[in-house]
């Protein structure tokens, strides 16, 4: 009885198995066809069709980015045989030599390089990639594919702009969505919008005859995939205006910003020596190129170069002591070339000039001496415990502009400057014996401090605003392409508004009262108001740098600018009439008769040795 219930269970199992197995037999060759199309593929043939790349436009509705058609020749080399090495030379226009090294080293990787599909020639011409497609049956493993390559119609923002590259093996491993021979952005706007840029890839299936040619549609096109062009990017900048950022920057070593105070958003961005956009479409044939020039044409200095800031800092130290209550506009404190602070006599130094001054001529004078007294005053604040104490909260105020972290702008490769900390004075000097004397620099934005170009002019944009910023970007808001909410938050510093107007004069007056000893008087452009605050930031490397801020009209501010020279001396001397003549030219459209020989002279001097 026992056995008899045992074969019965076994037979039960078998007849169970039995019915799984029909089922799935049904399931894969009457219902399920996917395992028929996998079955078809060796008779099949998937061709990609690359997507036009959105283009780029400038505020204006000005072209900047379009596209071109490229030609290429794709090679999966597990499908070539029998190849006719002479006829394909002769069709594509190139050696056998050539088709026989490529073919090598296929061979050689071929572990590697499985059933890949590879680019074996680029943009090739028209012509010759027309008599390959008459031809493609004969050489199996082969086909063309037409894609949109870059092409820059307005010689402008070669930096800002970016570069498109081939995909990187190290890139394919991050970004599986990729494949080799995909192009990519891989700085600038390129990169920062590559999502949007790059669209997405369809494909078409045909069949193949015994022979490999290309046939019929697979199932009339059935599973055939339509390519989603990419979206069009409108960026903040001004074309022109950047152009002529870039005229006014030849020759010269550094950066100028411009931004417009009302939106945050960015009008110029120019990085210079920089990259000219006539190489962008063909990058790869001259990046050894630009790598090994010693001005470094790749490197945006906007965003990634950290400078000490000068006396343009002297804006921020001045509100910080109006905001804590240690300085009041009518405050007057000497300077007899200089500060003196160590009992041994020793000074930091500063210009001539009459003396004393309050608050309104300090700023117009750019006087050392006088905000070497606002800085030691909020360091020795009596409501504080100590030095440190102090020290802390001056810092986070100091933090509030912007300093000492990155801004959040739109644009990749942003740096965060430098303000340091305590702990770092804690760990250089010890803690408790350090004090105002020990990092007097700061009072006029030397030392330790760093900023970057784009933070300055963020400065500048702050003091138009009487207090607050947007956090600058590149990229406007446009169909298909949406920002970051934040770019339309207003970011207040830890001043209160109030405090600006007092400030601002001795800007307007640096600029504008001329014969009263401002250090900007050069800038001076009749009607417009520019206010502005030049420095001088020592460079332990050479020359000092040149160094400027200013915003303009002084009511209602249209723009914000940033100029910083390197090795170029004074503010005055390059940064001043550089970012004036670019605030003129956007606000009037022209250089006035009476500045047109600083125009000559700031476009015919090249400072770079």
């Amino acid at each position: 009885m026992e056995r008899n219930n045992r074969s019965t269970k076994m037979m039960i199992g078998l007849g169970v198995v039995l019915l799984v197995l029909l089922g799935r037999l049904f399931y894969v060759q009457i219902i399920n066809e996917s395992y028929k199309t996998d079955a078809d593929n060796n008779s099949m043939t998937r061709e990609i069709i690359y997507p036009p790349r959105g283009v780029i436009y400038d505020r204006n509705g000005l072209l900047l980015v379009g596209n071109r058609i490229s030609y290429d020749i794709m090679v999966t080399p597990r499908q070539v045989s029998d190849l006719d090495t002479l006829a394909l030379a002769s069709i594509l226009d190139t050696t056998a030599d050539f088709i026989r090294d490529r073919m090598a080293y296929y061979k050689k990787f071929r572990t590697r390089i499985g059933w890949q599909t590879l680019t074996f020639l680029k943009q090739i011409d028209a012509n010759v990639y027309m008599r390959f497609a008459e031809e493609e049956f004969r050489f199996p493993g082969f086909k063309g594919q037409v894609r949109t390559m870059r092409e820059y119609p307005f010689n402008a923002g070669g930096n800002l702009l970016g570069y498109t590259s081939e995909v990187s093996p190290e890139y394919l491993a991050e970004h599986p969505e990729y494949r080799a021979g995909d192009f990519y952005g891989r700085t600038g706007l390129e990169a920062a919008r590559e999502k949007e840029l790059r669209g997405k890839k369809g494909w078409h299936i045909y069949q193949r005859d015994s022979r490999g040619r290309t046939k019929n549609a697979y199932r009339d096109g059935e599973f055939d995939v339509e390519a989603e062009p990419g979206s069009d990017v409108v960026a903040t900048i001004d074309a022109r205006l950047q152009q002529y950022g870039q005229r006014l920057m030849n020759g010269k070593k550094g950066s100028l910003v411009a931004i417009e105070p009302s939106t945050g958003e960015i009008l110029t961005m120019v990085s210079s020596p920089g990259i000219d956009v006539s190489v962008l479409a063909e990058f790869g044939k001259h990046y050894e190129e630009l790598s090994r020039d010693k001005n470094k044409p790749l490197y945006n200095r906007a965003v990634s170069a950290s400078y000490p800031p000068g006396s343009v800092f002297k804006l921020v130290n001045g509100l910080v002591g109006l905001e804590e209550g240690v300085l009041q506009p009518w405050m007057q404190y000497p300077c007899n070339m200089g500060y003196v602070y160590t009992s041994s006599g020793r000074k930091l130094g500063c210009h001539a000039h009459r003396s004393p001054l309050n608050l309104e001529d300090a700023v117009m004078m750019s006087c050392n001496g006088y905000f070497c007294y606002v800085f030691k005053n909020l360091l020795e604040n009596p409501k504080y415990a100590n030095t440190e104490e102090a020290y802390n909260h001056w810092r986070e105020m100091v933090m509030s502009f912007g300093f000492g972290r990155p801004l959040g702008s739109d644009f990749p490769s942003e740096l965060s400057g430098n303000v340091p900390s305590s702990d770092y004075y804690n760990r250089y000097y010890r803690k408790g014996r350090w004090r105002f004397q020990t990092i007097i620099s700061l009072s006029i934005g030397q030392g330790e401090i760093l900023t970057t170009p784009l933070q300055i002019a963020n400065l500048a944009a702050i003091m138009a605003n009487r207090g607050y910023y947007y956090i600058p970007h590149v990229v406007k808001a446009s169909e298909g392409v949406e920002i970051d909410p934040k770019y339309y938050e207003k970011q207040y510093t830890m001043v209160d508004p109030s405090h600006f107007p007092k400030v601002i004069p001795g800007m307007w007056k640096a600029v504008n009262a001329i014969g009263e000893g401002g250090t900007a008087n050069v800038g001076h452009v009749p009607g417009l108001d520019i206010c502005g605050k030049t420095g001088t930031a020592q460079n332990p490397h050479g020359k000092d740098n040149s160094v400027f801020i200013c915003f303009a009209p002084m009511d209602n501010p249209k723009i914000a600018v940033a100029a910083y020279i390197e090795n170029a001396g004074f503010g005055a001397s390059w940064a001043c009439p550089i970012a004036t003549l670019l605030v003129e030219r956007y606000l009037n459209g022209e250089i006035s008769a009476g500045r047109q020989d600083l125009e000559r002279r700031v476009l015919n001097t090249k400072l770079i040795r």
